[in-house]
């Protein structure tokens, strides 16, 4: 009894010691030295000041910048509170959203923006017809809220509002916009998107280029 006893608890420690400490330590130590800027958080700098991470979207409003899918994360894009909206293709919230009014006349605070509160705020933002197709990221939130890229279809479609509040010409932003669109990783995994950050980035970086007026 004992003798199993002390197998059992010299276990726990090994095993503790082992996947509790040698094991993060080793893994971290080889994703900084093979990965270094992955494993730091994917973060980007600008002028030596962090301004955000390739991997967390940020809340763009502006119309001279591209706009991230929607997000479900706290009060929106809270890197704090991942989180989705767990709901169903069929779920009446989701498609319609809820929209009610306290006693006071103010809007619930419960209120939620359905696909097609979304979809005709996209295309009245967008400048686009009432019946105008749309990518499927564009009026739907992502499983952690915090999805950092968008379809090329949807850049696509943003492509003339941000040409037209920067003063471009829409070939010039899509461009940039081709530049930055990543492939399927290996050409197999994934699907083709682009980084909204980065892409933003881009539009600020050539403004202050030298030829740009």
């Amino acid at each position: 009894m004992l003798r199993q006893l002390k197998i059992a608890i010299m276990s726990v420690i090994a095993f503790t010691l082992l996947f509790g400490l040698v094991f993060p330590i080793g893994f971290t130590g080889l994703a900084s030295l093979l990965f270094p800027r992955q494993a730091a958080g994917s973060l980007v700098t600008r002028g030596g000041r962090i301004v955000g991470s390739g991997l967390i979207a940020q809340a763009f409003t502006g119309a001279g910048y591209f706009h991230p899918r929607p997000s479900a994360a706290g009060a929106g894009y809270d890197a704090g509170d991942s989180y989705g909206t767990n709901l169903g293709p069929t779920s009446d919230k989701l498609i319609h959203g809820i929209h009610h009014r306290l006693p006071n006349g103010q809007d619930d605070p419960g209120n939620f923006a359905g696909i097609r509160d979304l979809a005709a705020a996209y295309r009245g933002e967008n400048g686009l017809p009432p019946g105008a197709l749309l990518p499927a990221d564009a009026v739907t939130r992502s499983a952690s809220g915090l999805d950092p890229d968008i379809s090329p279809a949807n850049a696509e479609r943003q492509v003339a509002r941000v040409a037209a509040a920067r003063g471009w010409s829409t070939q010039e932003v899509r461009q940039l916009v081709q530049a930055h669109t990543r492939a399927r990783q290996f050409g197999l995994l994934g699907e083709p998107r682009v980084n909204v950050l980065e892409l933003n980035l881009a539009l600020d970086d050539a403004r202050r280029a030298p030829d740009r007026p």
